[in-house]
């Protein structure tokens, strides 16, 4: 690949000047290259096409420059400072933290996250106390990542210590191999680790090795320091102004909140129980224009998947529906699954349709979600108080921070309808997306059937008749 940072402009070919600024060639060329790796905490390529957390970030600073964004992706970690200094792209946003060997070839931002830098070993195996305790034991990292480094400085205090790299893996692949016993320990930064516990339940932190490692994007050293000073002024600005919260909650939100033994129950209910009424949420999906796997995952919120589920204020079946939501839906028999699982979908389907169309997704669905659980006209309230709180009332981290307020008496009573146990939406919406996450990457290695659609990036129509204007029930537990 022809290297692009040291191409001048053509009126320079020939001269003796020297090539313009970083910043200049990039608003020149039209286009800001960025190398990246493929994984959930940095950029995939999804459903609804590119995503992650680092996507999400260098296109609004594309968008900014008023340029376009060209993304290259590297099969590891160990490629991102090669292909950086060989002057193939402009800079590299790939989860990268600060290290001292990093920063004798590359110049860093200013830090948008930080990780903590956690030792992960598998729930009934010895857990070792101290970094003593790893001597003698399997230990296996990601090549030229700040994992080897940290191994590295240990070594100098524990001679004895071993360890192996690997440079043909991903955090995830080592994790897999401690969570099937092939491997004592490996090492992870606390994002990653997060999200793969979902798939992994027996995975547990044995030690953590460092704590608030800063991330940040990287430049080469042999170029100048336009690009990056702009770049600060750029995150910075997104700390300020909440982006960066914003996308933070949009991909690591769901993770923050583990529940072990409820994983481990989910898990066994996908083998158990979900197949019985698998057919019935992939037709209702379909209909409605829903991911199938989504509406799983209210399911599973509502009642684990228990046809005969009743809850003490008498909502019933699989969706919990009310009596008065199954009267407008037409729903004879709440306890009957498929009645419940189409009534569900449709009256999801409805919430999400309600949410105004200002709301981008994946927002749009978490704030429909919260509807489902608590009801519309509270969320309308929610996003009122974020109003006066100078707030986006748009972006559901601001949202999710309202509704709790809902239950203080300075707060609802200042909103229309009143009072609401505003923290019990917010853990529901966690919670299911945290079932959809685990749902979407078991069945992402299924053979795709020709009805699955994830539609979370596409708002969902249904027909506006359905319910009254102002007077949709409102789910209750």
């Amino acid at each position: 690949m022809r290297p692009i940072i040291t191409i001048a402009l053509a009126a320079l070919l020939g001269t003796c000047s020297a090539p313009p600024p970083l910043l200049d060639q990039v608003r020149q060329l039209g286009e800001l290259r960025v190398v990246t790796r493929n994984t959930p905490t940095t950029y995939f390529v999804g459903p609804d096409g590119p995503a992650g957390p680092e996507f999400d970030l260098v296109r609004s600073f594309a968008e900014e420059l008023g340029v376009t964004l060209v993304i290259d992706t590297v099969d590891s970690v160990s490629e991102v400072m090669p292909h950086l200094t060989a002057g193939h792209s402009h800079m590299a946003a790939a989860g990268l933290s600060i290290t001292d060997s990093r920063s004798e070839f590359l110049h860093f931002s200013h830090p948008y996250n930080s990780v903590d830098m956690h030792l992960i070993y598998r729930l009934g195996n010895i857990r070792p106390r101290s970094v003593e305790d790893l001597i003698g034991r399997s230990i296996e990292v990601v090549a030229a990542s700040s994992h080897s480094d940290m191994m590295a400085s240990l070594s100098e205090i524990y001679p004895e210590l071993e360890w192996s790299e690997n440079a043909d893996v991903e955090v995830s692949d080592l994790l897999e191999k401690v969570a099937n016993d092939q491997l004592d320990f490996t090492i992870a930064d606390s994002t990653e680790f997060n999200i793969q516990r979902h798939f992994y339940p027996d995975l547990r932190v044995a030690l953590d090795l460092d704590v608030s490692d800063p991330i940040a994007w990287a430049f080469s050293r042999k170029s100048d320091q336009s690009l990056l000073r702009r770049v600060d002024e750029f995150l910075i600005g997104s700390d300020r102004n909440g982006f960066l919260a914003q996308v933070n909650d949009r991909y690591f939100g769901h993770t923050e909140r583990f529940d072990y033994v409820g994983t481990r129950a989910f898990l066994r209910h996908f083998d158990s129980r979900l197949p019985r009424y698998r057919d019935w949420f992939e037709r209702a999906g379909q209909q409605y224009g829903v991911d199938w796997r989504l509406l799983a995952a209210i399911g599973y919120q509502e009642s684990h998947w228990r046809s005969n589920a009743v809850s003490p204020t008498g909502v019933r079946g699989i969706m919990m529906l009310t009596q008065a939501t199954a009267d407008y839906l037409d729903i004879d028999d709440r306890m009957d699954p498929k009645n419940s699982i189409f009534g569900g979908a449709r009256f999801f389907a409805r919430q999400t349709e309600r949410i105004p169309d200002s709301v981008d997704e994946p927002d749009r669905t978490w704030m429909a979600l919260a509807a489902y659980n608590v009801g519309y006209f509270h969320v309308k309230d929610a996003r009122q108080i974020v109003q006066w709180q100078g707030g986006d009332p748009d972006t559901w981290v601001d949202i999710s921070e309202a509704l709790p307020l809902l239950a203080q008496e300075k707060w609802y009573s200042r909103v229309k309808y009143g009072y609401a146990r505003g923290w019990e939406p917010v853990l529901y919406v966690n919670n299911i997306r945290s079932y959809y996450n685990v749902l979407r990457w078991i069945t992402d290695n299924e053979i795709p059937d020709e009805t699955d659609g994830d539609t979370l990036a596409e708002p969902v129509e249904v027909a506006r008749n359905e319910f009254s204007s102002d007077g949709a029930p409102q789910k209750k537990l």
